[in-house]
């Protein structure tokens, strides 16, 4: 399942490349990808949106598929052959596992992406029947959902939008006791897009994520040490409180906070 925007160019480049049936859900592209992806691959399923609804394109895929499992990769991703049969049945014999995290090999020289290490190095407790290391975090061009799990939790929202909207899925998996796991024997690749927002961009959009979440679901203390944190974080991170501003009477409309448990686990990640 692919959520892509003006990318024409990328996805041409990198459709031919999945194994599996694609849904391409785009979102409001003014660059004439949903014409030059119907006449270049008619097999992917295209769903055209009128406007702009950021991670929310991922949830409206899931609903497109129709199947107990749904990979989702980006315009500039895909998984290595062979790769995604393989998580699939990873996933099968693991009933616990909500979402699996793939190895991100990056650009044609393929370095793995430092999040990956982060992942493999997760200190939160190895559950025992989970194929890998815990996750309260993922990267959303290299996760397979169970489908049952993902809708469970609501999918993306509309209040995170994107960037960052992938905590907090993650949260809500863990508290419905859901399993997350990194799993390096499966592999994506991610050759970045040169179409990218500046990294000063992204930096504020991830920061403004991390408040959005913090507000719906951290607990009262939690909540006031990420706010404290984005403070501190220097012009990214007050950006991002600024423009989360506009967006908190929906997160607090949707807040409902985290079991104990899991906000645990978030201190041991920030700790």
């Amino acid at each position: 399942m692919i959520a892509s925007r003006n990318r024409r160019d990328d996805l041409l480049a990198s459709l031919p490349r999945h194994e599996a049936p694609v849904v391409l859900v785009d979102n409001a592209s003014t660059d004439d990808t949903v014409a030059a992806v119907a006449r270049a691959h008619p097999e992917v399923t295209v769903v055209p949106l009128p406007e702009n609804v950021g991670a929310v394109a991922r949830t409206i895929g899931v609903e497109h598929a129709g199947t107990p499992f749904v990979a989702f990769t980006d315009d500039d991703s895909w998984w290595a052959p062979g790769d995604l049969a393989r998580a699939v049945e990873v996933m099968r014999a693991h009933p616990r596992l909500g979402l699996l995290a793939a190895r991100i090999l990056v650009g044609p020289e393929n370095r793995l992406d430092p999040v990956c290490t982060e992942m493999a190095q997760s200190p939160l407790r190895r559950e025992p029947d989970l194929p890998g290391p815990s996750l309260l975090g993922f990267v959303a061009c290299a996760a397979l959902v169970r489908v049952e799990a993902f809708a469970a939790v609501g999918g993306f929202d509309d209040v995170v939008r994107f960037p960052g909207e992938e905590e907090r899925v993650a949260l809500d998996l863990a508290a419905a006791g859901w399993g997350l796991a990194y799993v390096d024997e499966v592999t994506v690749h991610h050759h970045p897009s040169t179409h990218r927002d500046a990294n000063t961009v992204r930096q504020t959009g991830i920061w403004r994520s991390r408040v959005l979440t913090a507000l719906m679901r951290y607990p009262l203390p939690a909540l006031a040490g990420q706010l404290l944190r984005a403070a501190r974080a220097g012009r990214p991170g007050v950006r991002g409180l600024a423009s989360a501003v506009p967006r908190v009477p929906a997160a607090l409309r949707a807040r409902r906070v985290l079991p104990t448990t899991v906000m645990t686990g978030v201190r041991e990640l920030q700790g």
